[in-house]
């Protein structure tokens, strides 16, 4: 069994908090000593209470689905000795209601573009490789969010 930590830090300062038009702009604090400047998303909760320019939660958790995916993808490609040059991921997660009717995050879809060196695998060997990371990918394996990987990028 592994633990893993983060610190969330919000200050209220001198908003008015009751009114609700105060900043949602917080901190994320990670062991190894990143920070990173996180704010509620635009899209909830309206400018200027929060920085588009933050990583909101909903991005960080397509991002970490779609990070999660990629290392178990390096993992398995090099056990087959096949060698990747470049994984770039342009994943997309939609916030919708779910069958409860309460907002969730329903899907991500991992549209991940590989460049291989040498040797590169089939389309059905690749095909194989996303499927093996998608069952073996921990955060995946924790959320009921449909999470595929585009079939425009499997060939």
């Amino acid at each position: 069994m592994s633990e893993y930590f983060a610190t969330v830090v919000w200050t209220r300062g001198e908003q008015d908090f009751l009114n609700k038009r105060y900043s949602r702009v917080h901190e994320w604090q990670f062991e190894g000593g990143v920070t990173v400047p996180a704010s509620s998303s635009p899209h909830i909760v309206p400018l200027p209470m929060s920085v588009a320019e933050n990583v909101d939660p909903e991005e960080a958790f397509v991002a970490s689905i779609s990070s999660c995916h990629m290392l178990f993808f390096l993992d398995f490609a090099s056990r087959k000795k096949w060698i990747v040059e470049q994984y770039t991921d342009k994943a997309v997660g939609t916030l919708a209601k779910g069958k409860s009717g309460k907002l969730m995050m329903t899907e991500v879809v991992l549209r991940p573009e590989v460049t291989f060196v040498g040797e590169r695998p089939s389309a059905e060997a690749l095909t194989e490789l996303h499927h093996q990371s998608h069952d073996a990918c921990f955060i995946a394996n924790s959320v009921l969010t449909n999470v595929r990987v585009d079939e425009a990028f499997l060939a």
